[in-house]
This record gives structure tokens, sequence and C-alpha cells, in this order.
């Protein structure tokens, strides 16, 4: 079997790894030294280093979140240029805390020789505060 190495279909067969619940394609989806930036001020808010740390810690403790079997992945569409690629997705699903989640996500791609190598994603981050850490406090604002 042909290794699929093109960025769009790299992250294509990513996205669907994740929808199909595949952890060998997650894994071997990413570069060991991959980066993974989750913006904003949440607990998952940071950059993600490395394989083992994006796969096992970030995906992987985002999962417990979920109420087993209710999540739902789309793949919206793709862009790519080059080594880059644009993914937006929605993702729906029961939470642990009775609620329901349900966003659409955008995902910044880098691709080289088959492998993620680093990710950007942007989403509802008010939405994920509220669904995914009801507990959490948003700081609070600079003063001016």
């Amino acid at each position: 079997m042909k290794a699929i190495t093109e960025p769009r279909a790299v992250v294509i067969r990513y996205v669907e790894a994740v929808r199909d619940g595949d952890a060998d394609v997650i894994r071997e989806s990413f570069a060991e030294d991959a980066t993974w930036h989750y913006p904003g001020d949440l607990p998952t808010s940071k950059v993600w280093q490395g394989r083992d740390a994006i796969v096992n810690d970030f995906l992987g403790g985002m999962g417990t979140v979920f109420v087993p079997g209710t999540m739902r992945i789309e793949l919206v569409g793709t862009i790519a240029e080059g080594d880059r690629v644009v993914a937006e997705w929605t993702a729906k699903a029961r939470t642990v805390y009775g609620g329901a989640y349900d966003n659409r996500c955008i995902g910044i791609y880098t691709v080289r020789d088959g492998r993620i190598t680093s990710v950007v994603e942007y989403a509802d981050t008010r939405h994920v505060a509220a669904t995914l850490f009801p507990d959490h406090r948003d700081p609070e604002p600079a003063a001016v």
C-alpha cells in the first residue's frame, strides 16, 4: 500500500481517523516533534509539544469529558496550499456534565514528509468552557 504524503490527504485521513476512533492512524499522523497550539485561557490552552503529549494528554484528555459513543465529527472542507492545510469540521457530543457540545472548528495544519508537524486550532472557546469546563472561571480582565 502506497504511503499517503500529500498534505490535504494526510489531514483528511487524520480527521477521518478521529471521526472513526482509529487510534493507530491518529498517532501515526503526527511527526514525533509535532506541536498543537490551542489558543485561549482554558485548561487545555497552550502549545502542546510532541506527538505523545498531543495524542495522549491533549486529545486523550479531551476524550474524558465526552460520553463514550456520542462524539460525531464531520469534515466540512479543506483548503490546501503547499504544505499547509486549513480544515473545517464540526464536533458534536454529549458531555459527562449533561450538556450538549456542538462546535465548529478550524485547524491550520502543516504537513511535511506525510506527517502533521504543527496545528493551530480555533474554536468557540466560550462554548468549550461552558460545556467542557463548567468550573473554569474566566480570568479577570486586565486593568486599563
